[in-house]
């Protein structure tokens, strides 16, 4: 039988091939980074309920513009309900209303990379 031909590793830019999983031998853990979202659970799950909803909606009424984007001087407005710091399943901390900010799409998206 034909051994089947690698297919380009997912890593960007990476010239190599991968054989299995989708990523070459410099790359696996990457593979198995990426499997940890896995045993995240859905946004449901995780707390993100009907009632999160309305009081996301009702925060963000309240304050409409990103914290970030005003301590930069800037005006945007605000998109996202964050958890200052994360809550990391405490739902204690998940309703503490001190640990909450309004922030645009882009700068929760830089503070999430950041692991902020």
């Amino acid at each position: 039988m034909a051994q089947r031909l690698g297919s380009a590793c997912r890593h960007p830019r990476c010239p190599n091939l991968a054989f299995r999983g989708g990523y070459c031998a410099d790359h696996q853990g990457e593979r198995t980074a990426l499997r940890a979202d896995d045993h995240r659970g859905s946004a449901r799950q995780r707390g993100y309920t009907r009632a999160w909803d309305i009081a996301r909606g009702a925060w963000l009424k309240q304050h409409p513009l990103c914290a970030e984007c005003e301590r930069q001087g800037r005006v945007t407005p605000a998109t996202v309900v964050d958890h200052v710091v994360p809550h990391k399943g405490d739902r204690i901390k998940f309703w503490e209303r001190t640990n909450w900010q309004s922030l645009c799409a882009s700068c929760h998206s830089t503070k999430t990379a950041r692991g902020l």
